[in-house]
């Protein structure tokens, strides 16, 4: 024999006009989804922010706030104020030193400022203070931002290396014609 089921409740049989009212309230729901979907991805596309009377990320902003929300932004402040430092080189060297001493390149891996001069008697001079401007240098941009000064003395013409030359020679392309 069979077990008997358990009795379930009866749901009435719907009319047309019942069954008319469930579909409505469902395309309801569905269209209220669809509209808030549609309004997220609106806001999503404007930055989600509306206007108003307090101050947002969307107000203008005058040239040298917005260059330093850049250089904030793009992590460029230490390359920013060495930039600075060149400019400034003078006031922070003294005249004497900045007429016979010129700040070249900085390389910001390794921290190391190069710096050329017009006579080898400069560049020692320059190696000497070196500890010092180092000091001076890091009190003005932050702790450690230069860790060291490469002092390169005058510049003199290259040097040929290879086999001799005639003089007033061109090297070895003088002989071909």
């Amino acid at each position: 024999m069979t077990e008997p089921q358990p009795e379930r409740p009866r749901t009435p049989e719907l009319s047309g006009v019942d069954l008319a009212r469930q579909a409505l309230v469902a395309a309801k729901e569905q269209a209220r989804a669809r509209g808030a979907a549609v309004q997220q991805k609106k806001q999503a596309r404007r930055g989600g922010l509306r206007s108003g009377a307090r101050a947002d990320g969307r107000d203008p902003l005058s040239l040298g706030a917005a260059i330093n929300r850049l250089i904030t932004e793009r992590g460029w402040e230490t390359p920013a104020a060495v930039g600075g430092v060149m400019g400034r080189w003078p006031q922070l060297v003294g005249p004497e030193v900045a007429q016979h001493c010129e700040p070249q390149r900085y390389d910001e891996d390794a921290r190391v400022l190069t710096v050329q001069c017009d006579s080898t008697a400069w560049a020692t001079q320059l190696r000497l203070l070196a500890p010092q401007l180092v000091a001076r240098l890091n009190q003005d941009l932050g702790h450690g931002t230069v860790k060291m000064i490469k002092v390169l003395g005058p510049g003199g013409p290259a040097r040929r290396y290879g086999p001799l030359r005639a003089p007033g020679s061109k090297g070895p392309g003088d002989t071909y014609g």
